[in-house]
């Protein structure tokens, strides 16, 4: 059985900005309702640092992380989560167990970097 899938036009998809870029920090977020981590990630020089929480503690160590480039959503407004404020989405995909995989570059970009 067949979804049937909501289309968009190229000006919608051209609207989000997903961008690059390299976890630097990664600390425990206990106040969130779900286990996450609280991550910076640099987007380099003209996006800066930006916060993010992100529910991806099943899978993704601290030392994991570290260093590591993402995919993220950059311009949606702040999210207020708990006493944390996220300043972008990292993406990912759900497997059936409900565990997150990141959505990574399969080979080193700039940050900032623009997927399109």
């Amino acid at each position: 059985m067949s979804e049937t899938l909501e289309t968009i036009g190229w000006d919608d998809f051209a609207r989000v900005e997903l961008r690059v870029g390299t976890i630097v920090a990664v600390e425990d977020f206990p106040q969130a309702r779900r286990p996450a981590w609280r991550l910076r990630v640099d987007f380099g020089a003209e996006l800066g640092l930006r916060k993010s929480s992100a529910q991806i503690t099943e899978l993704y160590s601290r030392d994991d992380l570290l260093g590591r480039q993402v995919v993220a959503v950059v311009n949606f407004p702040p999210k207020q989560i708990g006493p944390f404020m996220s300043e972008c989405l990292v993406t990912g995909f759900y497997r059936e167990d409900g565990a997150v995989v990141l959505c990574v570059p399969d080979r080193e970009v700039p940050n900032g970097a623009r997927l399109g």
